[in-house]
């Protein structure tokens, strides 16, 4: 192997630059040349790449975002468009790829591999913490942390108004996000497609606590049509409670700004990782980490594998919650 390809795909996550210059640099130090993506699959098939070099990720490790550009690309669930992007690589020396994203990434890498057989690894990156086979997704950290500054922010303004505030945050179709910022930003109530919402006993409890002395109330909900939406479920409790509910979406604000220094230290680590497991022969895997070690995972297993909440955890929300 003497050239690789690296690019960022589907969703941005904080970190993801922390991981192209750690991939950029561990490669050149082994010896590799690297040709940067632009856009992801879309990239590929337009053949928009880029030679890279030491210096072309300086001061990149604490911006959000990603310098290589993402993208959503129909055209690469094709077979045609699949072969394309094959095509052009191989006619610019690529030898291994290494991706930087989730779900959609794995599946588009897996799918790659399957028809056109180059070596392809994926470094797990989502604020939604949702890949099998990894305990921890880059941006998760960063992501969780703007939400729970959100949190605390709305909790100050619902106390002063003797409030109820739903704060919904992103999360696909998993409740990580939500969870784990419910928990630390002592949110009276999680709301998460893991486990099935009774309005009628979510209204109740609400009320419970009201009359233990609560004033105001913390509602955090994962976005997604499984939770139903945070507007819709804010108006049933409003009207079955007739409490003072406001609603706040936090939306791609998630997804924006400098990396904490978790998300660069294991964005880091993935990256070099990463570039390790092609060399030693390994395709077809997500590199991620388990028990703070780096894991590998087949890509199939990684997309459609569930990944578990921790009950305990959610648990542990309500209990100190009262």
């Amino acid at each position: 192997m003497k050239r690789i390809g690296v690019y960022t795909s589907g969703g941005d996550a904080p970190g993801m630059n922390a991981c192209i210059r750690a991939i950029v640099r561990t490669a050149i130090t082994r010896g590799l040349e690297v040709t940067g993506i632009e856009g992801g699959y879309a990239g590929m098939i337009a053949a928009k790449f880029l030679p890279m070099n030491m210096r072309s990720v300086s001061n990149i490790i604490c911006r959000g975002g990603t310098m290589l550009k993402s993208s959503r690309c129909p055209e690469f669930k094709t077979q045609e468009g699949r072969a394309r992007a094959a095509a052009n690589l191989r006619a610019a020396g690529v030898d291994g790829l290494i991706g930087i994203g989730g779900n959609g990434t794995s599946e588009g890498a897996h799918n790659l591999w399957l028809q056109e057989r180059l070596p392809i690894v994926i470094c797990a990156s989502t604020i939604d913490n949702d890949l099998y086979g990894t305990d921890y997704t880059l941006g998760f950290d960063t992501a969780m942390n703007t939400a729970l500054e959100a949190i605390d922010r709305l909790r100050d303004t619902a106390a002063a108004h003797d409030r109820t505030s739903f704060i919904e945050v992103m999360g696909r179709n998993n409740g990580y996000l939500a969870l784990y910022a419910g928990l630390a930003g002592g949110a009276e109530e999680i709301v998460i497609p893991e486990v099935p919402t009774d309005v009628d006993a979510l209204c109740q409890r609400l009320l419970d606590a009201q009359k233990r002395g609560k004033t105001s109330s913390i509602v955090v909900v994962a976005e997604g049509p499984v939770t139903g939406g945070v507007v819709a479920l804010a108006e049933k409790v409003s009207a079955r409670t007739h409490l003072d509910v406001r609603v706040t979406v936090l939306g791609h604000v998630q997804r924006g700004g400098s990396p904490n220094a978790r998300d660069r230290i294991n964005g880091s680590r993935l990256g070099a990782a990463a570039v390790d497991a092609l060399l030693a022969g390994e395709t077809d895997k997500l590199v991620g980490l388990v028990n703070g070690q780096q894991h590998l995972t087949s890509l199939e297993d990684a997309y459609t594998k569930k990944k578990p909440i921790d009950q305990k955890i959610m648990d542990l929300a309500y209990i100190l919650a009262r």
